[in-house]
């Protein structure tokens, strides 16, 4: 498999703190790949890093190729990098068919004048978004609940919609960061089986997750972060396996 994403040395300082240090990994197409660590191990600031929020103090990301770095969020949204948040970051007041629609309008390629006089371009561009993000609730088992509003969902169907709003933007890569969080065992044994489905349909997963059980029965391959260093990658057998790991991260009850 291609490598789809590639993270060269990258460092970050925010002052006098160094949330990451000189951290290289890639991820190839078709894999799910996660990123484990302590928490402030820097996991979620190198999502920040590959999403352009933040620039790196040093170091390169490349995507398909491209270099990621200097560019603005939305470029590398268009790009067909999708992500999630730690905390569930919903339009509350809006519906749940609405949420994904407005991932969807992304990817309209009508002009501002065919919109605003909703001129049949505008029109068809925005009939097949609402055929796609309908096919999306489906996939994703949300089909049910596409008229309430998001704030009235459980917080497992939350945490859902927020992919779906995610897969809406239509990414070749997916960056989800703590799906499982809050979730009961039954959601994660479902939130199991929607991951696998999104990487049947050809997306690209890298996730960043705390919950070992999901972690060690999904993933391809593990990345493990600690104080901002990476400190092993591997398969999850090899990672669950590695002192190090056992000594940072999991715990020595952890490591058979």
């Amino acid at each position: 498999m291609a490598e789809l994403l590639t993270v060269e040395r990258i460092t970050k300082h925010f002052g006098g703190l160094t949330a990451l240090l000189d951290v290289s990994f890639a991820v190839r197409e078709g894999q799910i790949k996660a990123l484990i660590g302590p928490n402030g191990a820097g996991k979620t600031t190198l999502f920040n890093v590959v999403t352009g929020t933040y620039g790196p103090s040093d170091g390169h990301v490349h995507y398909g190729g491209r270099m990621l770095i200097g560019l603005r969020p939305h470029t590398i949204a268009q790009l067909g990098i999708g992500r999630t948040f730690q905390n569930i970051n919903l339009f509350n007041h809006l519906t749940v068919f609405d949420n994904v629609l407005i991932g969807r309008h992304a990817r309209i390629k009508t002009s501002l004048w065919h919109a605003a006089l909703r001129l049949p371009p505008f029109r068809s561009e925005e009939g097949r978004a609402r055929r796609e993000a309908a096919e999306i609730l489906g996939f994703m088992g949300l089909a049910d609940v596409a008229g309430e509003l998001a704030r009235n969902l459980p917080f497992g169907k939350q945490r859902l919609l927020e992919t779906a709003r995610a897969l809406s933007t239509t990414p070749k890569l997916l960056l989800l960061d703590e799906p499982a969080s809050g979730l009961a065992v039954d959601e994660i044994a479902e939130l199991n089986a929607v991951l696998r489905r999104i990487r049947d349909r050809g997306v690209t997963i890298l996730l960043v997750e705390h919950n070992m059980s999901l972690v060690m029965d999904i993933s391809d391959e593990v990345v493990v972060l600690n104080f901002g260093e990476k400190i092993a990658e591997g398969s999850p057998a090899a990672v669950q396996a590695d002192p190090a790991v056992v000594d940072a991260y999991l715990g020595k009850g952890r490591a058979n």
